[in-house]
């Protein structure tokens, strides 16, 4: 990577984890969806990059959540993610060695549809879903996770209308995020997925990352969330936009 490229991708990760600071969510849609529109880096790096940011970050918010957790959807909703991980991954690693543009594409209608998601309002649920609910989230979850490390938006979908407190639901899905980016970091590094380059971006973004996640707990902006949550949801589906239209018009020839 040139010295250019390195810039523009830590100025990503710089807009990716300020979103992620004020959302709680998006680090590593917006992340990949502006590398990959920019062309800086290969998207199985940057996956990398985003689960290794994704799980520092959980680890720090999950001082003290003991109490809160629920660990019985944790469990169940860890499980389906297992495998849902392991398809994922085994995707990225065919579609990036044979059809690249498709995994653009693919990108491209993911970030989409995740922004769509997040924007859905849902009424919450009389009724706790069942465990074959949580599981079947899981394994969605985990089959975007182990493509893009953006398994968040079906979790969040799943577990913000069930009828629990608000601290227990930000915490337990806080935790099984972050239990996804380890099963996917065990799936990845053994199989020779995580390159010498996921390494150097990895060391290169993680303190740029945890700067901007400590200045802003710190000094929050004021800003309406709705309002920064459309902002962000918008960005989302330009840069989603951005990256289908390139693979479709290369696909097309």
């Amino acid at each position: 990577m040139t010295a250019w490229e390195i810039a523009g991708f830590l100025a990503c990760v710089a807009v990716a984890t300020c979103a992620q600071s004020i959302t709680g969510f998006a680090l590593a849609l917006i992340l990949l969806g502006l590398t990959g529109l920019f062309d800086l880096a290969p998207l199985p790096d940057v996956a990398n990059v985003a689960t290794v940011l994704s799980l520092a970050s959980a680890v720090i918010a999950l001082r003290g959540t003991r109490k809160s957790l629920d660990r019985a959807i944790w469990r169940t909703t860890v499980t389906g993610s297992i495998f849902g991980y392991a398809i994922g991954v085994a995707l990225m690693a065919w579609l990036n060695a044979n059809v690249v543009m498709v995994l653009r594409l693919l990108l491209g209608v993911v970030v989409i549809a995740c922004a769509v998601i997040v924007l859905v309002r849902t009424e919450p649920l009389a009724q706790r879903s069942s465990p074959a609910s949580f599981r079947g989230f899981g394994v969605l979850s985990g089959v975007l996770g182990g493509l893009f490390s953006a398994s968040g938006p079906p979790l969040v979908y799943q577990f913000y209308r069930q009828p629990m407190d608000l601290e227990a639901v930000r915490d337990t899905l806080v935790a099984t995020l972050a239990a996804g980016s380890l099963v996917r970091l065990l799936m990845v590094v053994p199989a020779g997925q995580f390159s010498t380059r996921s390494l150097l971006l990895c060391l290169l973004s993680l303190p740029l990352a945890m700067g901007i996640t400590w200045w802003m707990r710190r000094h929050p902006p004021a800003w309406p969330r709705a309002a920064v949550l459309k902002v962000v949801c918008a960005l989302l589906v330009v840069t989603g936009v951005g990256l289908i239209g390139p693979a479709v018009a290369a696909i097309w020839r």
